[in-house]
């Protein structure tokens, strides 16, 4: 009886998956994927300090540069995200896509689309920091780091960096890809000092049960792209490892904030479906008296 309810609800859910794409594949559907909506949060946080009350910070994720569809998107997220002006930007990976053979070949050709990708977001106009995600890790990390580097943008990886406003500071720290990457949380987070207000950049959002146990206030994540595809009262038919428990949106994980964002590109098809791209603007609230 257990094994006929679990294939039916594959079979189900299968089902679901194909009526959607479905109706991606129209003309309103195919259209999701090249129209970024902006999605703004008020993330209170405990330890802020007053003079970070209202920062704002400008989150992007998941960008999977392919010249003929995932550059639409990115090229009108970098300009909302001007638009906006805020104060900081994040980028927490996937600037590439691993192709689905990973030859050393194939993979040094995917690395290559962080060029041209590095180039767009090198027109965001605010400070910007970016951590790998896990095809960036498979792909060519070097590679991927020089790219972004060379167009102002610095990769954190297993390191932080203070960010000052007014007469105080908070810190940002970036872990390298948890599925692929050689992460270290401790490196991550060495040199803050423990009743200093922590961000910190992870792909993966599920590693917010990990990061919870650490001083760190909020988590911004990718990697789950909303599934890409969510059905109504089932959600997402599919999601990648370490996306599953907080695909999208803001959880609180004990004392800790996260947010997952729903990312820009697309992976394997340029489809969507009740996952427009997102472009994130969090303004952080201060809860000190």
């Amino acid at each position: 009886m257990f094994s006929i309810r679990k294939i039916s609800r594959r079979k189900f859910l299968y089902t679901g998956a194909v009526i959607a794409a479905g109706g991606v594949l129209s003309a309103d559907g195919f259209a999701e994927s090249n129209d970024p909506h902006i999605v703004r949060r008020e993330i209170p946080l405990k330890r802020l300090p007053r003079s970070f009350d209202g920062f704002t910070i400008a989150h992007l994720s998941d960008f999977h540069y392919e010249h003929r569809f995932s550059a639409i998107p990115i090229q009108k997220s970098v300009e909302m995200v001007n638009g906006a002006r805020p104060n900081l930007i994040v980028l927490t990976g996937d600037f590439v896509t691993v192709p689905i053979f990973e030859r050393q070949r194939f993979l040094r050709k995917s690395a290559e689309t962080a060029i041209p990708c590095a180039a767009l977001l090198g027109q965001l106009q605010a400070p910007k920091y970016a951590i790998m995600g896990n095809h960036d890790a498979t792909a060519n990390p070097p590679l991927i780091i020089r790219a972004l580097e060379e167009h102002g943008i610095p990769v954190l990886r297993n390191r932080c960096v203070p960010i000052e406003h007014g007469d105080a500071r908070i810190w940002l720290a970036g872990i390298d890809d948890l599925l692929r990457g050689t992460p270290r949380m401790d490196q991550t987070l060495q040199g803050i000092p423990p009743d200093e207000t922590t961000i910190l950049l992870a792909h993966e959002p599920d590693f917010a049960d990990e990061a919870a146990n650490y001083p760190v206030d909020l988590q911004l994540s990718g990697h789950s792209h909303g599934g890409q595809i969510w059905i109504p009262g089932i959600g997402a038919p599919w999601l990648p490892p370490m996306s599953r428990r907080y695909p999208r949106g803001l959880y609180r994980v004990k004392d800790l904030t996260l947010y997952t964002n729903m990312g820009v590109g697309t992976i394997r098809a340029p489809i969507r479906l009740n996952c427009p791209p997102e472009v994130t603007l969090i303004t952080l609230r201060s809860q000190q008296a």
